[in-house]
């Protein structure tokens, strides 16, 4: 037997607990905190140890969210190249946490009361700035605004996620679906 004490041997991975639970509420937002701590193969006192409530995990989940938001943003590169293609790359890179976005997209908890992450106004920032780069170049039109451009991108980032839980929508379909209705909107254009 190790002699190692017997916290260290039964130390919980905290990282690995909240992408379980972000995995089960994306497809369950109702999931009870020991559908939860099943899901991440732990007990409900354990779960509590590490987040005090529905609440703290929530708000721990919205950091994930934030940290996965930035990396996307990050390796995408949205200073380079046409827009289109920065926001092609932005919408791939997000895709794998577009669930967990989805789940936290819908939960109005994070936006009472108390003022909102400031990872959110950093993230929103950097979008936007996308949008306004594309309206100064000249590939996007001017008469929306990049602040409602970045929200109609968040609006379709969590529908393309739900979609895609769902089965209605296949995940290789992802990026195309999102980018060609944001950049392209529902009207048929006629062929020149």
């Amino acid at each position: 037997m190790s002699h190692m004490p017997y916290s260290c041997l039964m130390a919980v991975d905290r990282d690995l607990v909240l992408r379980s639970a972000a995995a089960l509420l994306t497809r369950k937002s109702t999931a009870t905190l020991d559908e939860v701590a099943r899901a991440a193969g732990i007990s409900r006192a354990t779960l509590h140890r590490h987040f005090a409530g529905r609440d703290a995990l929530v708000r721990a989940l919205e950091a994930l969210g934030i940290e996965e938001c930035e990396a996307a943003l990050d390796a995408a590169r949205l200073d380079e190249g046409p827009v289109r293609e920065a926001l092609q790359r932005f919408v791939a890179e997000i895709e794998p946490a577009a669930g967990l976005l989805a789940f936290l997209y819908s939960e109005n908890q994070l936006f009472e009361g108390e003022q909102q992450n400031e990872g959110w106004t950093r993230i929103d920032a950097r979008a936007a700035a996308l949008f306004r780069r594309g309206q100064e170049s000249g590939e996007l039109r001017i008469d929306l605004s990049p602040t409602w451009l970045t929200e109609a991108l968040y609006g379709l980032l969590a529908s393309g996620a739900w979609a895609v839980l769902e089965g209605r929508l296949a995940p290789k379909d992802f990026t195309y679906m999102i980018v060609e209705l944001l950049l392209g909107g529902v009207l048929r254009r006629e062929q020149p």
